[in-house]
């Protein structure tokens, strides 16, 4: 392989100077270690042992110029054109895998338009001051890569570690880059960018998710390298094996053929709750990293854990789900591993009644706080009637909703009582209302209708109902399964090779490159959910009777939902950030994770957890929303581009001021909304972006600008 060199690294070393240290001596060593940054006060510092929840660690060298850590050898100019094709799309080698996932998942959380920011405001070419470079900007160094599991060989929790040649031992520091979304291990690459460019190593976990699928009909599996093998083969080396054992598998596959099952959705393991331990442990294997690398080493060459929590900088970051990974790792850092935290558009689960409350200006809005399972479920049943409202007319994304079946799914509401108008416009308009009412912001209501288009609310609703209730494939929850189909919408085989590139290409939450949502108790036979029609109704809408079953899984009593409720409390925050200095931004009109029920009540509860010792800014961003990715398809969601901008650009800089504060003692930003300027123009020909359009984050806000609290209620200003 040009440009790299691989070995495996197998090294478990618990030595210390004078030989093999005795179990009480690594005992007593590790104690202090937490207390005293890796140094044992009676012997000195401790030898630097793989951590014992690591599998077999793979590294492979990148030489930044065939090859490298943040764009896979492509640069710049590389992540934003075409990807190389596959030399045989059916056997898409490692390395080839490897390029094409970081190609995909760094485009998937940006907008990769020169006129939306990228290659002057952020990219691989803009350095970690700001300043544009002509360069490709790509990264040497060296990638680590490993399962963490329980001793089961059924977690097998992905965590990678990238340590840059520009790692400086007199200046170490660490980020965290999880996975957002149900992605898999370079989700967050575009967040683990800022700290590559500052010379950070960046520890990366899927966090027991991933894009590639265990496909049930022929029983293959992915591996860590995003190769696939018989799931005979694989063994306990699979990234994700449904558990079925074999008259299940026959079984499943005789009742409903051509089925794939998904680890975010199939583990069984309700993986959200350890997505705080994952990302801790990947912070605990890049501490490994670095200490096998820049560790002082004793008389007999043992390399010490010298690089400690005492003198390095550690951030937790990353965007969405990853966001939320997070914080729910600084909550539970009993080690003191964490420095510092600044994270964009967390998911977070709030406490079930936690206490808090927002304001928007002089309104207190009479819904916040809740899980994302529940208003998730609730978007479900209600955006694709929205978007036919005549106040959302000219939304993004509209073209791309089947009227038919919108006004039928308007229609089926009314029917069950849960709409009181008459008329599809009158309907749509009562639907788009209880939205609002229900904790999203009026700057949303345009994004309804592309969110619904593109079955966001109903593909996230389906994978963290099956998550969260630790749901086998087997069980079929909600009637809903996932499957290729065909243009008709009936149950077909995926093509070898959309299989083959899944580990690059997918995002782990049907629809996703072929896959679809498959409504199994559509009356004619299993058909993609699109398309079905509900049994209750007789109408094709959108599967009314699936969104109302996830939707009893929330409010419902019998045993499934119960089961459901208890896997969500399981990953409610308590809002204790162990008073490190920490940073949320969040956009206004996000859609998919509304501020009033994330990163509003989280700051409340934050500072009702922690008091004056407390320092958590909370940064909203008006025109901003979940989807950059979505500003950078003028021509696919025209109007995107000339109503939002950029949150990336402030996930940066809040990155910027966490360092600063922990590097020098420079203040954090006070809480406040930014005010950033739209580009306007015409949808899918908006102006270039200027950085008049995304103003700096002020170190005192106007009085007008300032997020205050009080009590125990946050107060946003209009």
């Amino acid at each position: 392989m040009t440009g790299k060199k691989r070995v495996n690294v197998q090294s478990n070393r618990v030595q210390g100077s004078g030989g093999p240290l005795k179990a009480s001596a690594v005992l007593i060593g590790a104690v202090v270690l937490a207390a005293c940054g890796g140094t044992d006060t009676i012997s000195g510092p401790v030898a630097n042992s793989k951590p014992t929840f690591l599998k077999a660690v793979a590294q492979t060298s990148y030489d930044g110029i065939s090859d490298d850590l943040l764009t896979a050898g492509l640069g710049k100019s590389g992540l934003a054109g075409l990807l190389p094709a596959f030399a045989d799309p059916l056997k898409p080698t490692p390395a080839e895998l490897r390029r094409a996932t970081i190609y995909n998942n760094y485009r998937a959380l940006l907008d990769m338009t020169a006129a939306g920011g990228y290659g002057t405001l952020y990219g691989p070419n803009v350095d970690a001051a700001g300043v544009v470079g002509t360069g490709e900007g790509r990264v040497a160094g060296v990638e680590y890569i490993a399962y963490s599991d329980d001793g089961t060989g059924s977690k097998n929790v992905t965590l990678m570690v990238q340590l840059p040649a520009s790692f400086n031992k007199a200046n170490p520091c660490i980020i965290t880059a999880t996975a957002s979304g149900s992605r898999g291990v370079y989700g967050g690459l575009s967040t683990g960018e800022w700290g590559l460019k500052r010379g950070c190593a960046v520890a990366y976990t899927d966090k027991g998710t991933g894009a590639a699928p265990h496909d049930l009909a022929a029983d293959t599996v992915p591996l860590i390298d995003g190769s696939r093998a018989s799931a005979a083969t694989a063994g306990s080396n699979a990234a994700f094996r449904a558990n079925l054992s074999s008259a299940d598998l026959a079984s499943f596959n005789a009742a409903t053929p051509n089925r794939f099952a998904f680890k975010h959705a199939h583990s069984q393991q309700n993986p959200e709750t350890d997505w705080g331990r994952s990302t801790l442990q990947a912070v605990e294997f890049a501490y490994w990293v670095i200490n096998e690398s820049f560790g002082d080493k004793d008389a007999s060459g043992v390399r010490l854990k010298t690089l400690t929590p005492a003198n390095t900088i550690v951030i937790a970051s990353s965007v969405s789900n990853g966001g939320g990974a997070a914080i729910a790792a600084l909550e539970q850092d009993t080690q003191g591993l964490i420095s510092g935290l600044a994270v964009s558009e967390p998911a977070v689960e709030l406490p079930l009644n936690p206490g808090v409350s927002v304001r928007r200006g002089s309104t207190t809005l009479a819904v916040s706080g809740k899980s994302l399972i529940d208003y998730t479920t609730l978007a479900n049943l209600y955006q694709s009637c929205a978007a036919l409202s005549p106040q959302v007319a000219t939304s993004p994304g509209a073209a791309f909703i089947v009227p038919a079946f919108a006004a039928n799914r308007c229609t089926s509401l009314k029917t069950k009582g849960l709409l009181a108008a008459s008329t599809t416009p009158l309907q749509a308009d009562e639907a788009l209302q209880k939205l609002r009412d229900y904790g999203w912001e009026p700057e949303s209501d345009v994004l309804h209708a592309s969110l619904a288009a593109f079955e966001v609310a109903s593909a996230v609703s389906v994978t963290f109902a099956n998550g969260l209730s630790r749901a086998s494939v087997k069980d079929n929850l909600c009637g809903y399964s996932f499957a290729a189909t065909t243009a008709a919408g009936a149950v077909t085989t995926l093509p070898a090779a959309s299989l083959a590139s899944m580990f690059a290409t997918g995002n782990g939450v049907p629809p996703s490159v072929g896959v679809q949502l498959i409504n199994n108790n559509n009356a004619a036979g299993a058909v993609r959910d699109l398309f079905s029609v509900s049994a209750s109704t007789g109408l094709a809408d959108f599967n009314l009777d699936g969104a109302l079953c996830l939707r009893n899984l929330v409010a419902g009593s019998d045993a499934a939902a119960l089961k459901m409720q208890a896997g969500v409390n399981e990953t409610r925050r308590n809002g204790n950030l162990r008073g490190k200095p920490a940073i949320i931004v969040h956009g206004r009109a996000d859609a998919l994770l509304p501020v009033s029920h994330t990163s509003r009540p989280y700051f409340a509860l934050n500072k009702v957890a922690e008091g004056a010792a407390s320092k958590l800014s909370y940064i909203e961003v008006t025109n901003a929303q979940h989807f950059d990715t979505f500003i950078g398809l003028p021509t696919v969601l025209p109007g995107y581009d000339t109503r939002y901008i950029p949150l990336h650009v402030y996930l940066n800089r809040a990155l910027d001021a966490v360092y600063d504060n922990l590097k020098s003692g420079k203040a954090l930003p006070a809480s406040q909304v930014v005010r950033t300027v739209v580009r306007g123009g015409t949808g899918g020909a908006a102006p270039a972006i200027t950085a008049a359009n995304v103003p700096a984050i002020a170190a005192t806000p106007a009085a007008a600008d300032a997020i205050t609290f009080a009590g125990s209620t946050v107060t946003v200003p209009q």
